[in-house]
């Protein structure tokens, strides 16, 4: 598996908040699925209040 590190921003009630985190999985895609999955269980969220910006693969060294 890789690590991928995934930026965007979230609805919240002060406006738009940025994140960064970093995911393990086998593809971008999934990559993806487990960031929505997880920003949207944290903060009581539905997948079109949140938007990703940037996935990046970190390689590794």
């Amino acid at each position: 598996m890789s690590q991928f590190t995934v930026s965007g921003r979230f609805q919240s009630r002060e406006g738009f908040s940025e994140f960064e985190t970093s995911v393990e999985a086998p593809n971008e895609n999934v990559a993806r699925e487990r960031v929505y999955a997880n920003i949207g269980s944290q903060h009581g969220l539905k997948r079109p209040q949140i938007e990703l910006d940037d996935v990046e693969e970190v390689s590794a060294a």
